[in-house]
C-alpha cells in the first residue's frame, strides 16, 4: 500500500496525487511539495489515505512540508515577477514572429524553473526564444504547448450556466466528450448551444449520459407504433427525465403513459 494525499494547484485545480507519510495531513491544509515541475505551494483536497500501488502508475511528487507564511508571501511575490516575464516573452514571440499564443507564467516556489504555457495550431520551433528567455531571467526555462482545454482550464471563466467553468474548479482530468451524448439527451446539436468557453464540446454532456443510455432503453423511441390498452397508436414524444411516453390514437387522442404504464406497451414493427 502507498500513503498519499489528493491535492491542487493554487490558481487552478488540477488533480496531482502526493507521497505523503504524515496521517496528521487533512483537507485545505496547504503543503510544499515537490513535484515534476518543481517545488510548489499546493492545497489538500483529501487527506493522507492509502492506495493499492496498482491502482496508481506513479505519484505526482513528494510531501515536503506544511506551507509557512513565508511560503505565501514568497508565493505571491513570485506571481507578480511570472507577469512581468510574462510580458517580456509575449514581446520576444512577437519580435520572432513565432506563431504561439502565450496562456500563463509561473515560477516554482524557489525560482529554480520558469515555465510558459502556450497554445499553437502547429509545432511550433522555439529553441531560440528559450535561449533569449534565459539570458534575460537566469534560470532555467520550461516552455510548454498545451491543448485549448487546458487553455480555458487555466484562464477559468463563467459557463452558460452561470457558474464558473467545470475545470477550473473541481475536473482534474478530461473525460472524452462525443456529440452522441448531445443526442441522447435531445439537445440542441448547434455548436454555439454545446460548446464550452474552449469551442470543444462542454464536459457536463458527459455527466448525466449514463442516466439518458439506461433510460432510452425503458422508452419506445419517437415515430414507433404501439400496441396500447386503447389500441394502436403512435409514440410523439418522450420525457426521459420523468419516465413518460405521449401516445397519439388513430382517432389523434394523446395519451400519457407513465414508467408504470409502460409494461402496457408494445411496440409493433
Amino acid at each position: 500500500m502507498l500513503k498519499i494525499i489528493k491535492v491542487t494547484q493554487l490558481d487552478y485545480f488540477d488533480n496531482l496525487y502526493i507521497t505523503c507519510s504524515d496521517d496528521s495531513i487533512e483537507r485545505n491544509d496547504f503543503i510544499v511539495a515537490k513535484t515534476k515541475r518543481g517545488l510548489e505551494v499546493l492545497r489538500v483536497v483529501k487527506g493522507t489515505y492509502e492506495i493499492s500501488k496498482d491502482n496508481i502508475v506513479e505519484s505526482d511528487g513528494e510531501f515536503l512540508r506544511l506551507a509557512t507564511e513565508e511560503d505565501f508571501i514568497t508565493y505571491k511575490e513570485n506571481d507578480k515577477k511570472a507577469e512581468e516575464a510574462m510580458k517580456f516573452c509575449q514581446s520576444a514571440i512577437s519580435d520572432e514572429n513565432l506563431e504561439m499564443r502565450l496562456v500563463n507564467a509561473k515560477y516554482t516556489l524557489d525560482m529554480n524553473k520558469l515555465i510558459f504555457n502556450f497554445t499553437s495550431d502547429e509545432r511550433v520551433d522555439f529553441r531560440s526564444l528559450v535561449r533569449t528567455l534565459a539570458t534575460k531571467f537566469k534560470t532555467r526555462i520550461e516552455l510548454r504547448q498545451i491543448g485549448v482545454r487546458d487553455e480555458a482550464k487555466y484562464l477559468g471563466g463563467i459557463g452558460p450556466c452561470g457558474r464558473a467553468h467545470c475545470c477550473s474548479t473541481f475536473l482534474g482530468d478530461f473525460a472524452p466528450v462525443s456529440i452522441q451524448m448531445a443526442k441522447n439527451q435531445d439537445l440542441s446539436l448547434s455548436p454555439s448551444k454545446i460548446s464550452g468557453a474552449c469551442g470543444r464540446l462542454m464536459c457536463c454532456l458527459n455527466y448525466e449520459d449514463e442516466y439518458y443510455e439506461e433510460a432510452r432503453v425503458k422508452l419506445p423511441d419517437v415515430g414507433s407504433k404501439v400496441k396500447t390498452p386503447a389500441g394502436l397508436g403512435k409514440v410523439i414524444g418522450i420525457n426521459i427525465l420523468d419516465l413518460t411516453v405521449r401516445v397519439k390514437s388513430k382517432d389523434d387522442y394523446i395519451e400519457e403513459y407513465t414508467e408504470e404504464d409502460l409494461a402496457q406497451l408494445e411496440v409493433v414493427n
